[in-house]
């Protein structure tokens, strides 16, 4: 699931887009100014930012500045003004596209998707509730900050990543952890790193929300 922040003010508009884009199988986070979007950036993991130029609390273009001096979030802006000028400065900042209120919803959706595409996000990010997964640079990390996995808790959680939905038996796991690592890794073993994942990505290792236990069967992660 892609995660999104809306840095949006207008309460109407923030309440139809987050059901609209909830419906649509995104995640959405909203920020009503400048200084709680970049708090949010810096604290959370995204996958891009709708961007309003005009916000109670500084500007659109600030928040564009500072993302693209730090991130490399694709941006796509959501204002009002038609004019040359804001469109010409939005791109200058590195927005990735543009799009004047009143616009369709499909529409939005259509360019949200193309976004996501042609910056290569698209495809590459795994998102598991907190945990965002990079399977192209090989990274894990929750709200930001990265997991330090080692090799077999990351093959792990790749296993679980592609099986989304379905149940692994114990036998499956260390199936597939033996056919990458080639390292010996028992049952045993494989509790023991069951229980180190589930400390680095769980709230809670203790009642995990992400790796789920099926009683006398063996573990799952939601679709």
């Amino acid at each position: 699931m892609y995660r999104i922040l809306l840095v949006e003010d207008d309460k109407e508009i923030i309440d139809n887009l987050i059901e609209f884009l909830s419906k649509e199988g995104f995640s959405v986070k909203n920020a009503k100014g400048q200084t709680a979007a970049i708090e949010l950036v810096e604290k959370e993991s995204f996958d891009l930012v709708l961007l309003d130029v005009s916000l109670a609390d500084g500007n659109g273009f600030a928040v564009c500045s500072a993302i693209k001096s730090s991130t490399c979030l694709p941006v796509i802006f959501l204002t009002a003004s038609g004019d040359e000028f804001s469109t010409v400065t939005g791109f200058d900042l590195g927005a990735d596209d543009y799009i004047a209120k009143p616009f369709r919803p499909r529409e939005l959706i259509s360019r949200i998707k193309n976004v996501l595409r042609l910056t290569g996000t698209a495809g590459n990010i795994t998102q598991l509730g907190d945990v965002t997964v990079d399977t192209v640079k090989g990274t894990a990390s929750k709200n930001g900050k990265d997991l330090f996995l080692s090799a077999l808790e990351y093959r792990l959680l790749l296993v679980f990543i592609n099986n989304r939905g379905a149940v692994m038996t114990r036998t499956k796991l260390l199936e597939s952890i033996w056919d990458i690592a080639g390292d010996f890794v028992n049952d045993n073993t494989l509790t023991v790193y069951i229980k180190r994942l589930r400390e680095k990505i769980e709230d809670d290792p203790q009642n995990p929300e992400i790796i789920k236990t099926v009683r006398g069967l063996g573990y799952k992660v939601d679709a």
